[in-house]
């Protein structure tokens, strides 16, 4: 019995695009086979494997292949060459509206849905009443699905999708719509496959879902597989690739210099502060993280940090923490942004601000211009491993703004004190505990 889900090797999808339906026409019937359409190739030698139990995650540009990728492994598209090997019952939600009868009413959906799996009537009848109660529609689940609004008819798709019991799930990206206790339910149910055993691939936009579901991902770009390992290095990767455009990303191996050295460094406060020097000492300060990632589009660098707590130099578990950054601009700029996110081991986001976000305006600077900015607060953070990511932007009336760099995991945090913890989870709230009478 094979290891292995989901098994695919060289997996190609070419499709014929012709100009017009005449041409399509002419091509069937020309005398000497002229080919009147160009080719194009949807996916590109895909080598996957996928074991049994495992939870996948893809990430990828619009028109990258995904879609294509998890329709082929659903059974709803073939390929043109290559191999494929699917080990186990598939429930797929596929992009929406894929396999639904606008006709039909949802219950009506539900059985049709159902029967493709090759559930019986008897055990079709059995899963009715969770599905109907999963997907909390009320009367509206025996009503027609066309006049459902998209919301409603996530809830009915992934209500079936997941409550057939299959050995394989395949989502894609239905759960970027709905409202919020919606999508915590869903990935509720996900986890719970996940403990059961079952194999999941999962494609989404979102990197805090890759990295909080994930125990493996990949990165479709230009219809191949780009890169494809760790989630939280495959989420920097994409991340990379959405916020510059390109994938030739900067990985920081410099060489670690030893502790006697940093420990010196770190308390030369003195050295940081002095703004003639224009020279990027980050891998010099305590806590520089050798495999941060760098994303740079020119225009302004953070060229140094400083951190430590409010009340020594040293930080520990819920002290407050001043973080010091350094930037040099090499071009004029009237809307500068500075920001930082703090994300666990595995990358799941803690806490991200930046002063558009936090409405706080900072002076134009000058090409040739060194800033210093500072941010004090509290952490109350428990025992671990932490990293800060540090960026520097312009608000230039764009959604999002114009990015210059992003310094990702260019700071670790390790706090150590389990002694002082005295609560689980990633955050004290501080509550405050008192017996009513």
């Amino acid at each position: 019995m094979s290891k292995y889900a989901i098994l695919a090797s060289k997996l190609t999808k070419k499709f014929r695009l012709f100009s017009n339906r005449g041409d399509r026409f002419k091509e069937v019937f020309h005398p000497f086979a002229k080919r009147y359409h160009k080719e194009f190739i949807a996916l590109d030698s895909i080598d996957l494997k996928v074991l049994k139990g495992q939870t996948l995650g893809i990430l990828g540009k619009n028109g990258s292949g995904k879609s294509t990728l998890l329709q082929i492994i659903s059974g709803v598209l073939g390929y043109s060459s290559g191999a494929l090997e699917v080990n186990g019952r598939i429930s797929a939600l596929l992009e929406l509206g894929s396999g639904f009868n606008p006709e039909y009413t949802g219950r009506e959906n539900v059985v049709f849905q159902a029967q493709m799996t090759g559930m019986s009537n008897e055990e079709i009848a059995l899963k009715m009443p969770e599905i109907e109660a999963f997907a909390d529609i009320g009367d509206f689940f025996d009503q027609p699905v066309k006049i459902y609004s998209t919301g409603m008819f996530v809830r009915v798709a992934f209500s079936i999708a997941t409550s057939v019991d299959p050995d394989i799930l395949i989502v894609d990206e239905a759960l970027a719509v709905g409202d919020a206790s919606f999508q915590e339910k869903c990935f509720r149910r996900l986890r719970r496959f996940k403990d059961l055993g079952k194999t999941i691939v999962f494609v989404s936009h979102s990197p805090d879902s890759i990295t909080a579901l994930c125990d493996y991902a990949l990165i479709l770009h230009e219809h191949k597989i780009y890169a494809e390992g760790e989630p939280r290095d495959i989420v920097d990767k994409y991340l990379k690739l959405i916020l510059s455009g390109n994938l030739d990303y900067q990985n920081a191996h410099n060489s670690i210099i030893s502790n006697d050295s940093i420990d010196a460094l770190h308390h030369r406060e003195n050295d940081f502060f002095d703004l003639k020097n224009a020279t990027d000492k980050c891998r010099t300060r305590g806590g520089y993280n050798p495999n941060e990632m760098v994303i740079s589009n020119g225009g302004a660098e953070v060229i140094d940090f400083y951190l430590k707590s409010h009340k020594d130099e040293s930080v520990s578990v819920d002290h407050e923490i001043e973080l010091y950054i350094k930037v040099r601009y090499s071009k004029n700029i009237d809307n500068p942004v500075i920001g930082f996110e703090i994300k666990s081991l595995n990358g799941i986001k803690i806490f991200a601000t930046n002063t558009f976000l936090s409405n706080d305006k900072l002076n134009k600077a000058k090409a040739g211009d060194i800033k210093i900015y500072s941010y004090i607060f509290k952490a109350p953070l428990n025992y671990g491993d932490y990293f800060f990511d540090i960026g520097v932007a312009e608000n230039d009336g764009t959604e999002g703004g114009k990015l210059y760099q992003l310094r990702k995991s260019l700071i670790h945090l390790a706090l150590d004190s389990y002694k002082h913890c005295r609560f689980n989870g990633l955050i004290n709230l501080s509550p405050i505990v008192s017996e009513c009478e």
